[in-house]
Formats: structure tokens, C-alpha cells, sequence
């Protein structure tokens, strides 16, 4: 059998568990082998606060103050213990540069990227940009120069993010979130068949990978006996 292992996966880049799981589910990937199963990962758009201003005035502690109705104190070691959780996966978060903001533009040029095979540098970029670096993902002149970095060419992707060519690619990614009944993010989708919900660790994606492929082989047919003449 040769047809690779599908994992889609529902995120924000604007989510901090969802960079987290990116790269978790990536080294648990990596941590199976050579000559393991290919696994072919897609990106799928999911809006965690659709209704933020592109210029979101506070910041990550402000939001998540609002947000998840806590005091200042409680929302700040909410962000302490996602940075903590975040360095142990190998990303340096900075709070204190992030700029919150509205992503649905962020989202289109996933798509755009998705479109043209780089999809998986894309998204990389954007959460870079956003937790590690404190770019301001809202704006079209950031998200055009990010695109650049990958490859792209400028005038493309501001024509594509100006006249919302890829929105309609986003709002079909959230209406099948809503019909598998996705609330929250990171949500992978492995084989169609199995749901994983949140940031897991390395071990846990390399364990379910194998019991998909096992179940493969298992339902595969036993190839027929050779008949004598």
C-alpha cells in the first residue's frame, strides 16, 4: 500500500497551541523514521475571534483578560505557562512584541500559498512572524513582505489578499470545521477517520500514525495463493 497518511489540520496562526502542535505533530512525524509511511499534512483556516479589530488596542494579556473574562494576573500566568510549554517544543514565544490582530487576511494567504505548493513554508513563516517576531499580521504590507521571504512575487499576492480572491477557500474550511463539530484549535483530522484535539505530544502523533497504517494493512487483502499448473 502506497497511498500516504492524510492529516488535516484546523488552526489559527494567531493560536499559540496551534504553533505548538505544528511542531509537535511535525517531530512526531520525523521521530518514526525512514522508512515509515509517507504523511501528507494540510492546513485548514479556523478563525479563533473573528470579530478582532485589525488594530486591536492591548495586548496579549488585554485580549485574554477580555476574552476569557480573568484578572490581569491570571491572564498574564496563562501566557507564562503557554511560554514555558512553547520552549519546550523549541519556540522562543514574545508576548510582549505580539501584535493581536484580526487573521483572516493571514488565512487567504495560506490558501494562495496552498495553491502553488508551499502551503507548509507559509504557514511556518506567519507563525514565526507572529509569536516569535511581533509582526503585525493584520496589515497587507507585512503578510506581502512575508510572502516575498518564500518566493512570491509582491504585486501577485497584494492583488489576491486586495480583491479577497482566496476567501471563499477560507469560509469552505470553516463551514467543514462546523460540520465536524470543531470548536477549538489546533483539531487534526488523521485518515478521515480519527480526531485529535490539541496541542499533543511528539510521542502521542507518532502512536496514532502507526495504529492508522496498522489498520490499513490489516484491512488490506492477503494477496492470492499461487495455483500450481
Amino acid at each position: 500500500m502506497t497511498d500516504a497518511i492524510a492529516i488535516e489540520v484546523w488552526s489559527d496562526i494567531a493560536c499559540p497551541w496551534c504553533y505548538i502542535g505544528k511542531r509537535n505533530l511535525e517531530r512526531g512525524i520525523a521521530s518514526r523514521g525512514a522508512d515509515a509511511p509517507e504523511v501528507r499534512v494540510t492546513y485548514r483556516s479556523f478563525e479563533l475571534a473573528p470579530d478582532t479589530p485589525v488594530d486591536f488596542e492591548g495586548g496579549e494579556a488585554d485580549y485574554l483578560a477580555a476574552h476569557k473574562g480573568v484578572d490581569a494576573a491570571t491572564a498574564q500566568q496563562m501566557l507564562e505557562r503557554v511560554t514555558g510549554v512553547a520552549a519546550d517544543a523549541g519556540l522562543e514565544y514574545r508576548f510582549d512584541l505580539l501584535h493581536h490582530t484580526n487573521t483572516v487576511k493571514a488565512h487567504q494567504l495560506l490558501h494562495y500559498a496552498k495553491e502553488r505548493g508551499r502551503q507548509h513554508e507559509m504557514s511556518e513563516r506567519l507563525m514565526a512572524a507572529y509569536f516569535t517576531e511581533g509582526r503585525h499580521l493584520g496589515r497587507d504590507d507585512e503578510l506581502v513582505s512575508l510572502a516575498v521571504e518564500i518566493g512570491f512575487d509582491a504585486d501577485d499576492v497584494r492583488a489576491a489578499l486586495e480583491q479577497e480572491t482566496h476567501l471563499e477557500s477560507v469560509r469552505a474550511d470553516q463551514a467543514q470545521a462546523a460540520a465536524y463539530g470543531i470548536s477549538g484549535v489546533p483539531f487534526f483530522v488523521i485518515d478521515g477517520a480519527y480526531g485529535v484535539s490539541g496541542a499533543q505530544p511528539p510521542e502521542a502523533f507518532s502512536q496514532i500514525l502507526d495504529q492508522v497504517w496498522r489498520e490499513r494493512v490489516d484491512d488490506e487483502p492477503a494477496e492470492p495463493e499461487p495455483r500450481s499448473a
